[in-house]
């Protein structure tokens, strides 16, 4: 094949021009700290790096879930908390108006301070957090207890029928985070106390019949306790996810740095040998680029 000057010219230009922008990859990535800055520079490392981007992004919303599970289940627990702090509240009440010594006007005054502990009992199961009501199952944009016009305290069915409300935790897993509305705040605790409150303000029940309600309080003290520590081990499996979560994220960030992001150091190199091989392409160039037949014939 016959080369001509057209030709060599042609190619020493093709060159240096490929050479020039190697080098101004190699600046973009030392200025941008990355591989490449658009993917038909290495459409692996651009492939790689949407699924990797897309690993951290669910590990991260994740997080997201489990720090709000975490809200929740702290919630839940600080109004377990204070539940169980009015029952006692009641039993020792209770235990009071059992006396023999108490007047009618001294239970009734009692059973005045148990309405309003009950109140009290009826605002706590209601307990939201953010725009959801925390024992309200997975019916949570609905409360849990309404208090009708006679005063009875009724429980929403549809929650008690739903009593689950789950997270997704990691890639298939969903957690039930919530206490179950029909372990607690039940009906049955508001018929009960609303039963003392009847006894004590009918000034006609003995002390008998009102001592009876302590085993009854006691009864609901246990389940509000069970609830508790079934909570604590929610709690502590959280705290295990969130963990094992952190480590997921610190991979999968990790392997998605070594994918994207520059080495300095080997750029740096890369830089200064292709400017070297660049400055010798100009050198080469202009000699050939100058060389002509008239050149021979002066």
């Amino acid at each position: 094949m016959r080369v001509t000057q057209g030709m060599m010219s042609n190619n020493i230009l093709q060159d240096i021009s490929n050479g020039y922008s190697k080098i101004s990859d190699y600046q973009n990535q030392l200025s941008t700290g990355k591989k490449i800055s658009r993917p038909s520079q290495d459409p692996i490392v651009a492939s790689m790096g949407v699924a990797y981007r897309t690993d951290v992004s669910h590990v991260e919303q994740y997080k997201r879930n489990v720090t709000s599970a975490t809200k929740w289940l702290d919630s839940s627990d600080d109004a377990l908390q204070q539940a169980n702090d009015v029952l006692t509240k009641i039993r020792e009440l209770t235990n009071e108006a059992s006396n023999g010594t108490q007047t009618a006007d001294e239970r009734k005054a009692i059973a005045t301070e148990v309405d309003q502990l009950t109140q009290q009992l009826v605002t706590l199961g209601n307990t939201k957090v953010g725009n959801q009501y925390i024992f309200s199952g997975s019916n949570s944009d609905q409360p849990l207890l309404t208090e009708e016009a006679d005063g009875t305290i009724t429980a929403n069915a549809e929650a008690l029928a739903n009593p689950d409300y789950s997270v997704a935790v990691n890639d298939g897993v969903q957690m039930t985070i919530n206490v179950d509305p029909n372990t607690v705040f039940t009906e049955g605790l508001f018929n009960d106390l609303n039963n003392l409150k009847s006894d004590l303000e009918s000034g006609t029940a003995d002390e008998s019949q009102i001592s009876g309600y302590l085993d009854t309080i006691d009864t609901h003290l246990t389940e509000i306790i069970n609830a508790q520590a079934d909570l604590g081990a929610k709690t502590n499996r959280v705290e295990l996810i969130s963990s094992r979560l952190d480590q997921q994220k610190t991979v999968a960030t990790k392997v998605m740095s070594s994918n994207e992001d520059a080495d300095y150091a080997e750029t740096l190199v890369n830089l200064n040998q292709q400017q070297n091989v660049f400055n010798a392409s100009l050198s080469v160039g202009a000699r050939i680029i100058q060389t002509s037949l008239v050149d021979f014939l002066q």
